[in-house]
């Protein structure tokens, strides 16, 4: 048998906020793991892709204090890689004028320090055409983060730093050690011994913690589908980032959002903030073509009249989200047995990557601390769902969409949505 590897912290998971978490370990001088099942950068989970949008505008004012550190510790970080991953942009925010969620995200910018103002007649080029009782606001922190690009910066910085990368290591089992802290055993036999360990597996966080402790976290996966679409002829160049199109957001039925034009020349991403219920292991794949036109090509008409090309999307991708039924994310100890020598972060609900850096330096400083000074996690604490299955309670409608499946030879068109 070989000999166990050991580190002060065994981190499983290889994406977004499991590179964050093992990097900010490292960088603070501890011994790290860091832990992927599949190949490194791989297109399975929901770390992978081409953009991700950062934007301040929330609801809930703690997510926007949030992503202001996290754009700190964004650039700090390509300041050390010696690249960049993000790019930055105004922020676009669309919705009907009456929209609780639209009217909180703008007070929650403003009260985060980021500014915000009227959308003006023709900006952007005249892309966006507002309806009559809609309003649009401009905020002054928004942006692309190119994902794959950075988790490979994130590992690489943790790396540099010492931390140790296995991938093509599926875990199956996490337990105290015989000597204390914890003990990871993989499914090919190999051990790795952790004084703390952090789980941030995506969409196979329920699956794991359930198997190592018979806790059952209320996460629930959703295959979601990116869309890229032609933009008309002549206004190619007025939808990039060099001429300031912003990332967007359009509220209400159906919320919509998307990027400046950047990965594909003459395309531009418009997507729905939703999806269907999965097995992270036994997805089909499908994209809910029917769906996507039904939904995005009325608004595409509506809204960028005579500017894309709205029949059909020309390139579709899959990802997934990792839904709680708050939309908030769990950072926490999963106690029990193992105390607070296991951290889980999970549950980021297809809006946790922009905060990646933030969460991977709260999740380093809970598993060598048992702290995260000067960050309040009551929102994130699996305790919320003992009180309250539904979690934290909301003063406005969760945005995001959860309808049934497409039709395929082995699941009928009677698909069930996903109860969040």
């Amino acid at each position: 048998m070989a000999m166990a590897e050991a580190a002060d912290v065994v981190v499983v998971g290889a994406g977004i906020m499991g590179s964050c978490a093992a990097y900010e370990a490292a960088r603070q001088g501890r011994t790290v793991l860091l832990l992927e099942q599949f190949d490194l950068l791989h297109q399975r989970g929901s770390s992978h892709g081409e953009s991700r949008t950062i934007r301040a505008t929330y609801p809930e004012p703690f997510y926007a204090k949030m992503v202001v550190e996290s754009l700190r510790l964004w650039l700090e970080a390509e300041a050390e890689a010696g690249y960049r991953v993000l790019t930055q942009t105004p922020h676009l925010d669309l919705g009907p004028a009456n929209e609780p969620s639209l009217r909180l995200a703008m007070a929650s910018c403003t009260a985060a320090g980021v500014p915000v103002r009227d959308l003006a007649q023709g900006e952007f080029s005249g892309a966006f055409a507002v309806p009559d009782g809609w309003t649009g606001a401009v905020s002054g922190l928004g942006g692309v983060v190119k994902p794959s690009k950075a988790v490979a910066m994130f590992q690489s910085l943790a790396a540099r730093r010492g931390a140790v990368i296995r991938d093509q290591v599926r875990v199956v089992g996490i337990a105290p050690g015989e000597a204390g802290g914890v003990r990871v055993s993989a499914a090919d036999g190999r051990v790795f011994l952790g004084a703390k360990c952090v789980v941030a597996a995506g969409a196979w966080t329920r699956k794991l913690v359930e198997q190592v402790s018979g806790r059952v976290l209320p996460v629930q996966p959703l295959h979601t589908t990116i869309c890229y679409w032609k933009i008309k002829r002549g206004w190619e160049r007025d939808f990039s980032p060099e001429k300031g199109f912003p990332s967007f957001a359009s509220y209400g039925e159906p919320y919509v959002y998307g990027t400046p034009s950047m990965e594909f020349p003459g395309l531009v991403k418009i997507a729905l903030h939703g999806g269907y219920a999965c097995d992270p292991d036994e997805r089909d794949w499908s994209p809910p073509l029917e769906l996507v036109e039904k939904t995005l090509s009325p608004w595409i008409a509506r809204m960028m009249p005579g500017k894309v090309e709205g029949d059909k999307p020309v390139i579709t991708q899959s990802c997934m989200y990792s839904m709680t039924p708050d939309g908030d994310f769990i950072l926490d100890f999963l106690g029990g047995e193992f105390g607070k020598d296991v951290v889980v972060a999970g549950g980021f609900s297809g809006h946790g990557f922009k905060m990646g850096p933030l969460v991977g330096r709260i999740l380093a400083n809970l598993a060598i601390d048992g702290a995260a000074a000067g960050v309040d996690l009551s929102p994130f604490k699996l305790s919320r769902f003992s009180v309250n299955p539904k979690g934290n309670p909301k003063d406005f409608a969760d945005p995001v969409a959860s309808h049934a499946p497409p039709p395929s030879p082995s699941m009928p068109s009677s698909g069930v949505s996903a109860q969040l």
